[in-house]
């Protein structure tokens, strides 16, 4: 691990030069360039904003704004947002990166460092338009919104250990990205995002907790919306499995890297 980290600082430079180049090639030839990072996800949440508000604007209690849901779905979709694009750019970024690894002599741990490091910028810039909203709609979060680094960082630790598990296996068997594209519009469906926990009947509530993104996105909610400090001992097991479970894909990753190259 100790060397890893040594890698990714002596390859800071090439990282950072790599995420800046990323995020120019995605939006090459685009007049609103940086923009179509955070109109996808607003239109979503405009989208689902005019259809369900009034139904379930009124099932948020003790929030007087109207535009109460909406700013719950926004903090759910900032979640979601980040979780879903690290862990879609991590499934199939050694098989992108194929002939970059052939040709140049640089260490591999440095992909998901760039691929993570992206998808922050991203989600920072959607945070930022987000905070824009919540401003005209007069939604001011208290200063319990010092949670939100260490509620993103969580967020990210767990998509990246995933993530980075289910890259090397796709490498392997190219069918896990097309299987994991429909597991996450399940998993969307599955996490309280668009919808509030309540209205899950109590038989199937027991069920919901075992997903880990609902206590992360409540987390978010419960910050931006409310207000209010996350469950520290919830936040703290989770981050603590998170950090886990990425521990175990790096060690997963740099057993397999040898033969990826060859597979590439």
């Amino acid at each position: 691990m100790n060397e890893m980290l040594r890698a990714i600082w002596r390859y800071r430079h090439f990282i950072l030069s790599s995420i800046r180049n990323d995020l120019r090639a995605r939006f090459a030839r685009s007049r609103l360039g940086a923009i179509w990072m955070i109109l996808q996800p607003l239109a979503q949440v405009a989208i689902y904003a005019l259809i369900l508000s009034r139904v379930l604007a009124a099932k948020l209690p003790g929030i007087d704004n109207r535009y109460a849901y909406v700013i719950y779905l926004m903090a759910g979709m900032i979640a979601w947002a980040l979780f879903s694009e690290v862990l879609t750019r991590s499934m199939t970024m050694f098989v992108e990166s194929g002939n970059l690894m052939k040709k140049i002599v640089f260490p591999r741990v440095c992909l998901p460092v760039i691929t993570a490091g992206s998808a922050l910028v991203n989600n920072f810039l959607l945070l930022l338009a987000s905070a824009g909203v919540f401003a005209l709609v007069g939604h001011f979060p208290g200063p319990n919104m010092l949670w939100l680094p260490v509620l993103i960082a969580v967020n990210l630790v767990f998509a990246l250990g995933v993530g980075l598990i289910l890259g090397v296996v796709n490498v392997f068997v190219r069918d896990v990205a097309q299987v994991m594209n429909v597991v996450l519009q399940l998993l969307f469906w599955l996490t309280p995002i668009v919808y509030m926990p309540t209205i899950i009947p109590a038989r199937l509530q027991s069920v919901l907790v075992l997903n880990p993104l609902y206590h992360l996105v409540a987390d978010f909610q419960s910050v931006i919306l409310y207000g209010r400090a996350p469950g520290v001992v919830g936040l703290a097991v989770i981050g603590s499995a998170s950090v886990l479970l990425l521990g175990i894909s790096l060690l997963l990753f740099r057993k397999a890297a040898p033969e990826m190259v060859d597979v590439l």
